[in-house]
């Protein structure tokens, strides 16, 4: 799996990058959120989180300028049944992290809807497992309410696109947070992952 690429762009369009990294050239597809956050220019040295999606007759690779985008295009594709990397994409494009959460918050199936190739039925399947089976709008829920810090509810959504259930990746992230209430993301992953293996 490639997890990121730094390279420098040779080419950028709105939906696709070709990064030049030690002379391959990768193209990489991104949603439009992506694309505003690093306003590519060619010559321009840029890092991108990556997914490689792998199908029987092609590989391809899509990069996202945060890893909270790159988890929620996760969440999207292994959570939410009938939603594939196309429609994440497009549904990245339309919405950035945070309007995202707030929608399924919300339950603002229209804003989800917005974006190209999404109906209100496939809005409300969103909406419906994101917050049911999943249970991750809770936490985004209680981290507007500033009940759970930042760092805790995007290491929770890092667990989970990660595959492993959200109960023991609370679990093991409340365990952390305890022994140092100040930790950063990066940390409340790495120790939460100790925990769960």
């Amino acid at each position: 799996m490639i997890a990121f690429l730094r390279g420098t762009v040779a080419e950028a369009l709105p939906r696709c990058l070709v990064l030049d990294v030690n002379g391959v050239g990768y193209e990489v597809n991104i949603p439009l959120s992506t694309f505003d956050a690093l306003n590519p220019v060619e010559g321009q040295t840029v890092t991108l989180r990556t997914h490689l999606h792998i199908r029987e007759n092609m590989q391809v690779l899509y990069g996202f300028a945060t890893d909270a985008e790159r988890d929620i295009f996760r969440l999207l594709i292994e959570h939410v049944s009938g939603i594939g990397p196309a429609t994440a994409i497009a549904i990245l494009s339309g919405l950035n992290v945070a309007a995202f959460k707030s929608a399924v918050v919300g339950g603002d199936v229209q804003a989800i809807a917005r974006a190209k190739g999404v109906g209100k039925k496939t809005a409300e399947r969103i909406v419906l497992e994101l917050k049911d089976k999943v249970g991750l709008a809770a936490t985004w829920q209680a981290q507007q309410q500033g009940t759970t810090s930042p760092a805790a509810a995007d290491a929770e959504l890092a667990l989970v696109a990660l595959g492993f259930k959200q109960t023991d990746a609370r679990k093991a992230l409340a365990a952390h947070l305890k022994e140092n209430p100040s930790a950063s993301t990066d940390e409340l992953i790495r120790a939460s992952l100790r925990r769960l293996a």
